[in-house]
């Protein structure tokens, strides 16, 4: 609470109070003191890797060929070290371990600094884009240490490239109607996050606590529903914050989110779904692996690197790489049976645009399953009891965990994830109008975010799936 009703009304007064040429210092300042809040004893890796990566700048940017590239490549496996280091320390010694068959490495639980991923991505976007010389060198470390830090969108994305804020940073205009519409884009986030996100998890939460062998195999298809609308929400709903308040600052940050439970492949789950790091991967991993352009068996190889790396990049843990596997599997099988395959069309009657988005959403819906499991036996063993229709222990009730208030979030969460949109495409557009916001749409706005503060302020249930990024 203290960010909304001091933190935030504080940035935003000196930011109109400021002189122009003082604004980027004093978001600066602000983003450092937001970071130190959260995390004290890492705000001098921040700081390290700022200064870092700000030299390697100038060096990338003064070298010539072979220095060129070797500058490049220090530059990024020292970031990729650190991240290394504090996100995946454990996993691998772990994993030496299981090999070797006797302990290579201690373990250390080292903890994570928070949004580390995020902000790491966004710096070697930085020096990636320098080296391809798409972007120039920014000489103020100043500005180059506002983009990294950049507290809206710091810890939970979206990853933001430096190219598409280049100018921003430099100049950009505080308007009325930019201001009006991040504030209506912050509600909406909040709203999602705390009266829809937070709802779900307390009931999956609850049911996934108990042991596995005691649960009906119904409620436990229903938990992780309920998971896969929390994720969404939650993620899209930070999201949404980020954008709005990037916005009162004159910043325009890229959508990150477009309905993706609405997909009819795969592959257009991927378009929709956490769209920056998907470009990300795409533009720096994908593309200089060569795409598709060296063959079938190629493309297929790449796209594999691809989503392992999509699953490692979430979380230290082999269910993480599975869940990325499984959608590299999938989009594979797409492929091979694409309309401009031959082998499509005994199967293009089967696959019409329903059975393709009820497909879609059961890959997606068995994926989360490794992702919230923990592991790939616990995940298998979900998997099988869900099939097993087990009654399980008779005592335990849906109201021991969930309230009308859950069923109500869920048919909420279940029309906001795309149905309405779809069905009224007027809605999509007036939620989102940039331009102007109607009476009754400023007293739902008001509406809801009262009800977001309260229900904030008198519940202790809060989780954030994308801290740990």
């Amino acid at each position: 609470m203290e960010f909304l009703w001091l933190f935030l009304p504080c940035v935003f007064i000196g930011s109109r109070l400021l002189p122009k040429k003082a604004v980027n210092g004093w978001l600066l300042l602000s983003s450092l003191l937001f970071y130190t809040f959260g995390e004290p004893v890492y705000i001098v890796l921040m700081l390290v890797s700022i200064s870092f990566n700000y030299t390697a700048g100038f060096c990338i940017d003064a070298a010539r060929g072979l220095w060129r590239r070797v500058f490049l490549a220090v530059s990024l496996c020292v970031n990729i070290a650190l991240l290394g280091y504090f996100k995946y320390f454990d996993f691998a010694a772990l994993m030496l371990k299981a090999v070797t068959g006797r302990t290579v490495l201690s373990l250390r639980n080292i903890a994570l600094p928070i949004g580390i991923s995020f902000f790491t991505f966004q710096i070697m976007s930085y020096i990636i884009d320098l080296y391809r010389k798409k972007v120039k060198l920014q000489k103020n470390p100043f500005k180059l240490a506002l983009y990294i830090s950049f507290f809206p969108q710091l810890i939970a994305g979206p990853i933001v490239n430096y190219g598409d804020i280049e100018h921003q940073i430099s100049e950009r205009n505080f308007t009325p109607a930019d201001t009006a519409y991040g504030i209506k884009r912050f509600i909406w986030g909040l709203s999602k996050k705390a009266l829809i996100a937070n709802t779900l998890a307390a009931a999956a939460d609850g049911i996934l606590a108990v042991e596995l062998n005691e649960l009906a195999s119904g409620y436990i298809w229903l938990a992780y529903l309920f998971y896969a609308l929390q994720i969404y929400y939650d993620f899209s709903g930070y999201s949404d914050m980020a954008i709005g308040l990037g916005r009162m600052f004159g910043f325009k940050f890229r959508e990150n989110f477009n309905y993706p439970y609405l997909s009819r492949s795969i592959t257009e789950f991927w378009r929709r779904w956490h769209i920056s790091l998907s470009d990300w991967f795409r533009l720096n991993v994908y593309f200089p692996l060569g795409g598709n352009r060296k063959g079938k068996a190629r493309t297929i190889i790449n796209m594999f690197i691809v989503f392992a790396l999509t699953g490692l990049w979430h979380g230290a843990g082999l269910n993480f790489i599975v869940w990325g596997l499984w959608h590299w599997l999938f989009i594979t099988v797409e492929r091979i049976f694409s309309n401009k395959n031959a082998l499509y069309k005994p199967f293009r009657y089967l696959l019409s645009s329903i059975f393709r988005r009820v497909a879609t959403l059961l890959v997606v819906y068995f994926g989360w399953v490794f992702f919230r499991a923990g592991s790939i036996t616990a995940a298998v063993n979900t998997i099988v009891r869900m099939f097993s229709f087990s009654k399980g222990n008779p005592n335990f009730y849906f109201q021991t965990v969930g309230s009308p208030v859950t069923i109500l979030a869920a048919i909420t969460a279940l029309a906001g994830s795309g149905l309405l949109q779809s069905i009224f495409p007027k809605l999509k557009y007036s939620l989102f109008d940039e331009t102007k916001t109607g009476l009754l749409h400023i007293s739902v706005l008001i509406f809801l975010f009262i009800l977001s503060v309260t229900t904030i302020t008198i519940g202790s249930y809060n989780p954030f799936i994308y801290f740990r990024f």
